[in-house]
């Protein structure tokens, strides 16, 4: 039986629904009902956000640009999810320090960038990481992670290849959880060396007699499994053979009574084995399967002589990552056990170009179709790459789909998930399957979901643009300055103003929109009411990281020659390209300030023009009053032939001017126009009686001293989207040009839509330098099926 049910997701969210399912097989709808109720409630505020980056090229020389796609997903579907109009890239070095930042723009799930590396960084292996906000509340281990090779060739004479010790590291893991005495197990093991790869390996497992109990040896990428059965709790110890390396490591904990859990597969379905040390009658066990926010299967168990049986059918379990867990009678978790179902849908990507041989400065056409598991087309949203291939530059072994079914679902590194893919074979089903038993015990937090807990959130998902965020503090208590209010204004020529209220902990959060590149922000409050608040902006990238380590970065003699030539190339396609290579795209943002649209504009060229705002309001400004009470002047507005209470806000260049006396010394001169707003308006936590906007001609306002309680900050928005350059010779003269064409970068479109007719032409040109150069393509369809593409073509002079 299925039940569906449509839950509102939590007050921080304004998404329509998500829908979370619970499967019961078998018609045991009351298995273990608190802990599905509790699921249930656990998993749907628990959205999931995964997030992919297609870069352009995996090796990189400094001058070069990153030019890179993000592909944002809901975790459960791999539809693209269009939440949070944010992700966070950035680039690490090996102690976490972030060379690199930005801010990019999302819509629709999608959103592309750059990077110029700058002449100055050192040689190193680098992660790019990508993230959003609501993935913060999360394990960083979850963030998008990749490895990059960049190489300063200045620096390059002095860098020695970084000699590996011949270290390893070793671990087991016991299928399901645990080692019980008496009780046959499958232990898998995973093997790393200091390089990050898993070697070849073999070994045995010796009691404390060391007499041989177990042989076993790696599969693939050093990972394999055996089968154990400890008939003590202590002694055994692993001797592994790495080469003409020996290692010896201890095994896991055995405990003298408990639960295991054998699974096999059976093509069509998963046997699940349960045997407890206990076999006395009357035990009863629960098994619980699920994936992707959904449970699949509820049973309950009852075991004949501490030992029972299930089978698990495939087409019930989602595609993709499954976690099997069994409990006892007391909803306690005793062991889980990682299974994969081959993904069904699929996304085909054909591409091919017109010619596998072109002279230099010719035109490619690119065909690119895509296609279902049923050959029928599908739409799909896709990003191509097309660049030189050579020593230095090669495919990667990890592509949308390995990383989507498996590295965004597993912790840890995983070498070349593409394999357990692409392959469908004893062998390659039987690699995955130690792929998952090496995972052990997941990062599923069943003792929040049993205790009820609600989940809570530090970090929203930023639905209209950057969350900008940060503390108050009282200066004289030095306590957290609740319930005031505070005022953000980004600078410039389409200022915007941004209004909160800091919380019980002093945090502020300005919620801003179309907010792109570096601009000036200030933030204050209203210091005639709160002149004793001290304010910090905090930085929105993560300070947490994974326990990923990146590689020893190593460059061979052979590659120094590659190097060399290719810096070359690139100093001289900058040199000649400079000014296309810093052109950008006028982002389309909407610069009606907050207030829409104003009660009166004046546009004070349309006017006599006078000294003095006191004379312009005087002469011309309707409903606008000036007021004086013991010789301080007071502006007050007319609404409905009342005066408003309160005096209005005035803003010069969008920023507030609490002190209506500075208001006064604005030189109407610079400013080229004044509108109004005559009723009370409500803005966030606060309520203006009436407003008085002045806009300069310049936006910058340099004629009103600020505050000097304000924070005045650089503060970097949105990515301003760079143009890639891609020259087109399709003229006698522009194929003769003499201005050298030696882009090894040929080709790089991140917005390839494949509508339902399946099928679109990309045309670009190749470029001065001979050479083999590949093609990649990368994307998601509509029903969330990721996949990959290359193509090859050969250029000759």
């Amino acid at each position: 039986m299925m039940r569906i049910k449509n839950y509102k997701l939590p007050k921080a969210f304004a998404i329509t629904c998500l829908v979370i399912c619970v499967n019961i097989i078998g018609g045991h709808a009351q298995v273990l009902p608190g802990l599905q109720k509790n699921f249930t409630a656990w998993q749907k505020a628990n959205l999931k956000e995964k997030i992919y980056v297609h870069t352009n090229k995996n090796f990189y020389l400094t001058g070069e640009i990153i030019w890179f796609k993000i592909y944002n997903t809901d975790g459960s579907t791999n539809k693209l999810l269009d939440l949070g109009k944010v992700v966070y890239v950035e680039l690490l070095d090996n102690n976490h320090n972030a060379v690199m930042q930005a801010k990019i723009r999302m819509n629709g799930g999608v959103g592309n960038g750059s990077l110029f590396i700058p002449f100055s960084l050192s040689n190193g292996n680098y992660q790019l990481r990508a993230y959003t906000n609501w993935m913060k509340n999360f394990d960083a281990d979850y963030f998008f992670e990749k490895q990059l090779v960049i190489v300063n060739p200045v620096k390059i004479s002095a860098v020695q290849s970084q000699s590996i010790a011949a270290s390893y590291d070793v671990q087991f893991f016991p299928e399901g959880g645990h080692l019980v005495k008496g009780l046959e197990s499958k232990l898998a093991f995973k093997v790393t060396a200091a390089d990050g790869k898993g070697p070849d390996c073999s070994g045995m497992v010796i009691d404390d007699k060391n007499d041989t109990i177990a042989r076993f040896k790696s599969l693939k990428f050093g990972i394999g499994s055996f089968k154990f059965t400890p008939l003590k709790e202590t002694g055994y110890k692993a001797v592994i053979k790495i080469g003409s390396n020996s290692i010896i490591k201890e095994l896991p904990e055995i405990s003298e009574t408990g639960y295991v859990i054998q699974t096999t597969d059976h093509n069509e379905s998963w046997d699940v084995a349960v045997k407890c040390s206990d076999s006395k009658p009357g035990t009863d066990v629960y098994i619980i399967v699920h994936s992707h926010s959904t449970i699949k299967l509820a049973e309950h168990i009852g075991l004949v002589n501490g030992a029972a049986n299930v089978s698990i059918d495939k087409t019930k379990l989602a595609d993709g990552v499954n976690y099997i867990t069994l409990f006892d009678n007391h909803e306690r978790p005793l062991c889980e056990r990682v299974i994969f179902k081959r993904p069904v849908n699929k996304l085909v990507i054909n591409a091919g170009v017109d010619q596998t041989l072109y002279n230099t400065r010719k035109k490619v056409s690119l065909t690119v179709a895509a296609r279902n598991e049923d050959n029928k087309n599908i739409a799909a949203n896709l990003s191509v790459s097309v660049f030189r291939a050579d020593s230095l530059q090669k495919d990667d072994a990890s592509h949308i789909a390995g990383y989507l079914w498996l590295c965004a679902d597993l912790k840890g590194h995983i070498d070349s998930p593409d394999y357990y893919l692409e392959n469908n074979n004893d062998e390659s089903n039987l690699a995955l399957d130690n792929l998952m038993l090496s995972q052990g015990w997941t990062q599923f937090n069943w003792t929040k979901i049993l205790t009820g807990e609600t989940p809570h959130f530090t970090f929203l998902p930023e639905f209209t643009g950057p969350l900008i965020s940060g503390n108050m503090v009282d200066k004289l208590t030095n306590s957290p300055a609740k319930n005031i209010s505070a005022y953000l204004t980004v600078a410039g020529i389409s200022h915007q103003l941004y209004v909160t209220k800091s919380d019980s902990a002093g945090r502020l959060l300005f919620n801003t929109k179309d907010f792109y590149g570096l601009n000036e922000i200030v933030v204050q409050t209203n210091w005639q009411q709160d002149s004793t608040c001290h304010i910090d902006i905090t930085s929105p990238f993560s300070e947490q990281y994974s326990q990923t380590a990146l590689l020893a970065f190593n460059v061979s003699p052979a590659m120094k020659n590659g190097i060399i030539n290719n810096s070359l190339n690139m100093q001289v396609q900058n040199i000649f390209t400079e000014k296309q290579l810093k052109q950008f795209y006028e982002p389309i943002a909407d610069s009606t300030l907050f207030y829409g649209k104003p009660s009166y504009t004046y546009k004070l060229d349309d006017y006599t023009r006078f000294p003095t705002v006191e004379e312009v309001i005087h002469e011309y400004i309707r409903l606008v009053s000036i007021t004086r009470d013991n010789g301080k002047r007071g502006l007050q507005l007319i609404h409905n032939k009342a005066i408003l209470p309160g005096e209005p806000l005035v803003m010069l260049d969008g920023r507030p001017i609490f002190d209506i006396d500075k208001a006064f010394l604005i030189d109407p001169l610079k400013v080229k126009k004044l509108e109004v707003i005559t009723n009370d308006y409500l803005y966030g936590p606060v309520v203006f009686n009436g407003i008085l906007s002045f806009t300069t001609y310049t936006g910058s306002s340099t004629n009103i001293e600020l505050d000097p309680r304000s924070v005045v900050l650089d503060y970097d928005g949105l990515q301003l989207e760079r143009k890639f350059y891609s020259p087109v010779y399709d003229s006698e003269q522009q194929i003769n040009s003499s201005i050298p064409d030696f882009r090894s970068a040929l080709y790089w479109n991140p917005d390839v839509n494949i509508s339902l007719n399946g099928q679109s032409t990309l045309t670009f040109y190749t470029g001065d330098k001979p050479g083999r150069y590949i093609g990649i393509i990368e994307g998601i369809a509509t029903n969330g099926s990721p996949g990959t593409e290359h193509f090859y073509f050969e250029v000759k002079k």
